[in-house]
């Protein structure tokens, strides 16, 4: 188990975004979905430190070195009429989880989430990941079965952008 005292929670600042996308790739890896990486570190700040700022990030440390991270932005509830935030990624290197940080992750996210007057705390998980689907459950998280993602991108989302 990690020491708390250890472990250090933090907004990822500029100088973090190499390191940030690394811990990125390493999540695309574990989904088996490096091949879906396309993108690099330099657009990644320009969305966290650009203006407008698109994305937010927390960066776990555990005795200085970058374990894990947490990336999120805002969306709303048009039924609750308030912000909510949705978590984009959580990801904790293998050799560091069962140890506390996901929980520590995520519970931070939420402390932002009750702080700035959200509605909601949501993300998506791999329906193949039941490790992760078991830890979000005992955090208080429901599955919403009833729900599907839809996406356009690429070549779809172009074409459906030129229309009109």
């Amino acid at each position: 188990m990690t020491s708390r005292s250890d472990l250090i929670l933090r907004f990822a600042e500029p100088a973090d975004c190499n390191v940030l996308f690394k811990l990125i790739k390493a999540l695309a890896e574990y989904e088996k979905l490096s091949h879906a990486v396309t993108g690099d570190a330099v657009a990644l700040q320009e969305h966290l430190f650009g203006s407008p700022i698109y994305v937010e990030a927390i960066l776990a440390e555990y005795t200085g070195q970058a374990v894990g991270f947490a990336l999120f932005f805002h969306n709303y509830s048009t039924f609750l009429t308030k912000p909510g935030i949705y978590l984009e990624d959580l990801f904790v290197l293998p050799e560091y989880r069962q140890q506390g940080i996901g929980r520590e992750l995520i519970t931070k996210i939420a402390q932002i989430a009750v702080e700035r007057g959200c509605g909601r705390l949501e993300w998506s998980v791999l329906d193949w990941n039941e490790p992760a689907i078991a830890f979000y459950r005992r955090m208080g998280a429901t599955i919403l079965d009833d729900w599907r993602i839809c996406r356009v991108t690429d070549q779809a989302l172009s074409k459906l952008g030129c229309q009109g």
